[in-house]
C-alpha cells in the first residue's frame, strides 16, 4: 500500500510497540505531528517544556521498563537540545531512539533556517545514527534503529528525517513484531571452567556488579551465584536495587562515596568477579591498585570494556545472564565463615550518620520517604550530594527502581526522567530527590507534570549552595567558596502553585512526614521543600586518585 513518510513513521512506531512518545513540535516535523494526530488512540504524545526534558523523559521511561524510549524533536535547536539527554543515555547504556526532523534535502548543506548536521554532532554519543534521504529507506531504517538500541549493549540511536521525506509517497509493507531477545552469547566454555576453578579455590571472593546486571535482567541469577559461592557483593551506582538491600551478602555501594565495608572487601578479596560494570574512575579511583590482592574475572557484554580500565585475569564475554547461567553449575557450594566474620567486623565500624530532633537531616528525610512510599516506588535523582545520599539511604529492593545519571552526571536529569518513569509506570509512586542547584536547571518541567496529571513527588534538599562542589572546596581548596554559594530567593511553594501543583515547606521531621503522606494522596505533582545545612557532607569519601586507605569518615 502507498503511504507517506509520516504514515510510515507512525506505522513503524506502532509495529515496534511504542505506546508513548515524548517530544516538541516544530516546522521540520509538522508532517509527522499531523499524522500523530490520527494515531492518538495508539500513541500517546507528551509535550515537555524543553526538548532536553523530553530526552530525559524518554530515558526515564526506558530505565523504568527496559523498553526503548522514544523522543521526537524538530531541526536545528530542537535537535541540539536533545544532545545532553542522548549523551546521558549513551553513558548509562539506556535504549533510546531519538528522531529529529531536518530541512528538505534540497536545502541541506546551505545553512538553511534551523539546519544543523545533527548526525555529525551526535556521532560520538550514539550507538549509530542515520540520515534518511529516500522515503523508500525510512521503514527499514527505523526498524534498524530500534534493533540496534536493544541489541547487545543497549544505547541511543538517532534517526534524522528531512521534511520532504516525511511527505513523499512509497510502498509500505508491514512487518511482524520484532523479537526481543535477539542477542546470542557465544560463551567461551574454557574460560568458564577457568573462572569456576579460580572462584572455587578462593578464600576471600567478592562480586563487584553494575548496571549491566539490571540491563540483562540477571538479578536472580547473580543472587544465586553469590549464595552458592558464599561471595559477598558490592555494587556501583548503576547497580542499586539489583540485589535486595536485606540480602546478607549485599555489602552496599562501592567507590568514592560507597560504604567502608564494600571498599575494604574489594581491596582485600583474593578473587573479584566484576559483573556488568566498567571499572569507572568513581570506583577504581586508582586503577593500578584496584583489586590489587585479587585475581580479576570480568563478565561483560561489550568486548571493548574488557581490560579497558583494569587488567583482568579471565574475561567472560557475553550477556550477563547467559554467562552466569553457564558458570553456576560449575561453582561449588562453599561456606566461607572466616571471610564473612571479617566482613561483619568491618560492618560494625561503618559510617553511621547522626539523627537529629531539631534540624532536618538528609538521611532521615530519605529513609522516612522510603518508609512511607513503599517497596514499589521508583526513586529518581538529579546529580550532586542528594544523589549520593539517596543511593546510600534508600531501601533498594527491586531493579529498575532507582534512576539516576551515573556516567555523565547530568544535573537537571531528574524531573524529566521522573515524568518518563511515571508515564511508564502510573501504578508506582515516583519520588524525585533533588538539590536546589540541580532543580533550577529543569524545574520548568513542572508544567508537563501538571498538564498530564502526573503525580511526581519532588523532595528538594535545599542547602542554598552547590553542595558537592562546595564539599570539595572545603576539603581540598582551602574553603575558597567561589561560585558555589547561590543565595537564591526561590519560593518553591509559590512557584509550584503558580504551575498548578501543590507545595509544602517543612522544618521538622514531623512536618515532613505529614507533607509526604499528603503528597502520596495527591493527583498531581507535589514539591516538598526541605531546608538543610550547607555544611552537610556526603560521607564516607575517598578522594580521587586514592585507595580505601585514604577514606574520610568524618
Amino acid at each position: 500500500m502507498q503511504l507517506t513518510g509520516s504514515q510510515i513513521f507512525c506505522e513503524v512506531l506502532v509495529e515496534q510497540g511504542v505506546d508513548t512518545l515524548f517530544g516538541y513540535p516544530g516546522g521540520a516535523v509538522l508532517n509527522l505531528y499531523d499524522e500523530l494526530y490520527r494515531y492518538q488512540d495508539r500513541i500517546k504524545h507528551i509535550i515537555t517544556a524543553h526538548e532536553q526534558g523530553a530526552a530525559h523523559a524518554a530515558d526515564g521511561y526506558a530505565r523504568a521498563t527496559g523498553r526503548t524510549g522514544v523522543v521526537l524533536a524538530t531541526s536545528g535547536p530542537g535537535a541540539t537540545n536533545l544532545v545532553t539527554g542522548i549523551a546521558t543515555a549513551y553513558m548509562d547504556s539506556v535504549p533510546m531512539v531519538a528522531i529529529t526532523g531536518n530541512v528538505p534535502t534540497a536545502l541541506m548543506g546551505q545553512d538553511s533556517f534551523q539546519e544543523v548536521y545533527i548526525a555529525g554532532i551526535t556521532m560520538p554519543i550514539t550507538k549509530h545514527n542515520f540520515v534518511v534521504y529516500d522515503v523508500k529507506d525510512l521503514a527499514d531504517t527505523l526498524r534498524e534503529a530500534f534493533r540496534i538500541a536493544q541489541t547487545g549493549r543497549k544505547g541511543p540511536v538517532l534517526v534524522d528525517i528531512p521534511k520532504d521525506v516525511t511527505a513523499a509517497l512509497c510502498e509500505f509493507t508491514p512487518a511482524a513484531a520484532p523479537e526481543r531477545d535477539m542477542y546470542q552469547s557465544n560463551i567461551d566454555m574454557d574460560a568458564i571452567v577457568r573462572a569456576a576453578e579460580i572462584i572455587n579455590n578462593a578464600e576471600r571472593p567478592a562480586v563487584y556488579f553494575g548496571g549491566g546486571v539490571a540491563a540483562s535482567g540477571a538479578g536472580e541469577e547473580l543472587a544465586a551465584l553469590m549464595k552458592k559461592a558464599c561471595m559477598p557483593a558490592a555494587y556501583s551506582l548503576m547497580g542499586a536495587g539489583v540485589i535486595h538491600c536485606d540480602d546478607p551478602l549485599n555489602l552496599g555501594m562501592v567507590g568514592m562515596h560507597g560504604c567502608r565495608t564494600s571498599n575494604l572487601a574489594l581491596d582485600n578479596c583474593d578473587v573479584m568477579v566484576a559483573v556488568g560494570t566498567r571499572f569507572s574512575d568513581r570506583v577504581a579511583l586508582k586503577p593500578d591498585e584496584f583489586g590489587r590482592r585479587a585475581k580479576l574475572i570480568q563478565i561483560d557484554l561489550d568486548a571493548s570494556e574488557i581490560n579497558k580500565n583494569v587488567h583482568v585475569d579471565v574475561a567472560l564475554e557475553g550477556d550477563v545472564k547467559d554467562v552466569i547461567c553457564a558458570l553456576l553449575p560449575k561453582i561449588n557450594n562453599i561456606c566461607r565463615d572466616e571471610w564473612l566474620t571479617q566482613i561483619a567486623e568491618w560492618k560494625a565500624e561503618d559510617y553511621q550518620p547522626k539523627d537529629s530532633d531539631s534540624v532536618l537531616k538528609p538521611h532521615q528525610i530519605i529513609r522516612k520517604a522510603c518508609e512511607l512510599a513503599g517497596e514499589d516506588s521508583i526513586y529518581v535523582t538529579d546529580v550532586g550530594q542528594h544523589q549520593m545520599w539517596a543511593v546510600q539511604y534508600c531501601r533498594h529492593v527491586k531493579p529498575r527502581r532507582f534512576l539516576t545519571s551515573g556516567g555523565l552526571g547530568t544535573m537537571g536529569y531528574g524531573y524529566g526522567a521522573a515524568i518518563g518513569a511515571k508515564a511508564a509506570k502510573p501504578e508506582c509512586p515516583v519520588i524525585h530527590f533533588t538539590g536546589d542547584g540541580s532543580f533550577h536547571m529543569n524545574l520548568n518541567e513542572a508544567c508537563t507534570a501538571v498538564s498530564f496529571g502526573l503525580p511526581v513527588i519532588t523532595i528538594i534538599l535545599d542547602n542554598s549552595v552547590l553542595g558537592m562542589v562546595r564539599q570539595w572546596q572545603t576539603s581540598f581548596y582551602g574553603r575558597r567558596y567561589m561560585a558555589t554559594t547561590l543565595e537564591r530567593k526561590t519560593d518553591y511553594v509559590k512557584l509550584i502553585e503558580a504551575f498548578g501543583g501543590k507545595g509544602y515547606s517543612v522544618s521538622s521531621m514531623d512536618e515532613f512526614e505529614a507533607a509526604m503522606k499528603e503528597a502520596l494522596k495527591a493527583e498531581g505533582p507535589v514539591w516538598i521543600h526541605c531546608p538543610i545545612s550547607r555544611d552537610e557532607k556526603v560521607l564516607p569519601m575517598i578522594p580521587g586518585g586514592c585507595t580505601c586507605d585514604s577514606i574520610i569518615m568524618e
